[in-house]
């Protein structure tokens, strides 16, 4: 019985770790007036960006179209309150592979948060002079949105379109309900034979 339980406490955790661990989302709407200071841009963008500090991943994902200017760069800043600007927290002096030169197009990467090569060097110097220090700080800029992505421009060298970024709050997904419920059922019928062993 001692095995039987046991068994069914780690399968309960590995269940709970699974229904809490997923990464977490953010989506991201790009235009000239959410630029500081405000512009007229004609250009706009969508997107979202998946972060998972545990199993260190960033993945970003975005479209854009109707620019004034050529690209230049791109990037996500951190940190600060809505309308204000921050440093470059990701590579300088842009996304790896970002199309440049263009008025229109789409950017998908994903990057491991453990290497250098994806941080600008100075916010790793800024946030303890770790990978980690860098990665946790962009954690907790995106969870108090703080961080924004931002497209540069030859018309606009500051920034021509940019966004911050906002938690997904999509409806969780019938098989994260499912996931939950099975842990629920799970520990309530480990609860129940532990209680029925002691009476």
């Amino acid at each position: 019985m001692n095995r039987f339980r046991t068994l069914l406490a780690s399968g309960v955790s590995m269940l709970l770790f699974a229904t809490v661990g997923h990464a977490a989302t953010f989506n991201v709407s790009l235009n000239g007036p959410n630029e500081s200071p405000p512009n007229a841009s004609t250009g706009k963008g969508s997107g979202s960006v998946e972060f998972d500090p545990v199993q260190h991943y960033l993945r970003v994902n975005f479209t854009f179209s109707g620019l004034t200017g050529t690209t230049t760069a791109s990037h996500i800043h951190c940190c600060v309150a809505p309308n204000g600007t921050a440093g470059v927290a990701t590579a300088v002096p842009t996304f790896a592979g970002f199309p440049l030169g263009v008025t229109s197009g789409s950017y998908s990467a994903v990057f491991d948060t453990t290497l250098a090569s994806t941080w600008n060097p100075a916010f790793i110097t800024a946030n303890g002079g770790t990978t980690a220090g860098a990665e946790a700080r962009l954690a907790a800029g995106l969870a108090a949105g703080q961080a924004y992505l931002n497209v540069h421009t030859s018309a606009f060298g500051g920034g021509e379109i940019r966004g911050f970024l906002a938690p997904d709050v999509s409806i969780p997904t019938l098989s994260d309900w499912a996931l939950g419920l099975l842990a629920a059922v799970l520990a309530l019928t480990a609860w129940a034979a532990l209680r029925t062993r002691t009476t």
